[in-house]
């Protein structure tokens, strides 16, 4: 938005057009508009989102026809329980990059205004600043590193009572990090 009158000052105590060099105001305007440059990042997270949710469903699909009552190869409970676990690790980082997408838009570029009018993204766009992007990753990361860990916890075998022993207290102190990360979240 341009100063109409370049004797008023400008926003926050700028300077007006009138006290700012030609070479200044051409390179400030250059320098502002460089902010658009996140736009691929829009572009690319919200692609890659795409495919991971499209890998997500595909895990999925190869499930259920694993699934399917005389198929030469029928699925283990584990297998299916592994598999739908993935997908589910492939929805929350597709889940990640659209957070990002969508926060690094609003705070670099403009509103997302379509969504704020037609609502139901709760607090999905209340991303003030690089923080609460940070905030929400962070809490979403985390939810990916508990499903992962718990594919991997069902994929191996226990030969001592120190791996069982091991496991739970490894189960322990996830509920314990949940539990903190939720206190943090209110």
């Amino acid at each position: 938005m341009e100063n109409k009158d370049a004797s008023k000052p400008s926003v926050q105590g700028g300077k007006t057009l009138a006290e700012q060099g030609i070479i200044e105001n051409i390179f400030e305007r250059a320098l502002w508009n460089v902010r658009f440059v996140v736009i691929l990042g829009v572009i690319f997270s919200a692609l890659s989102a795409i495919v991971l949710f499209i890998a997500g469903s595909l895990e999925i699909y190869h499930i259920l026809v694993g699934f399917i009552p005389g198929n030469l190869h029928p699925l283990t409970h584990e297998q299916i329980l592994i598999g739908i676990i993935g997908a589910v690790d492939f929805y929350l980082i597709g889940l990640v990059l659209l957070i990002f997408s969508f926060g690094i838009y609003e705070l670099f570029i403009s509103d997302i205004d379509i969504a704020r009018l037609e609502g139901g993204f709760g607090s999905i766009l209340d991303i003030e600043n690089l923080d609460d992007l940070k905030n929400k990753i962070i809490k979403v990361i985390i939810m990916v590193l508990i499903v992962t860990f718990f594919q991997r916890i069902l994929s191996m075998e226990f030969t001592t009572s120190i791996d069982m022993l091991a496991m739970a207290v490894s189960i322990c102190l996830i509920c314990v990090g949940v539990y903190f990360l939720g206190r943090h979240g209110h």
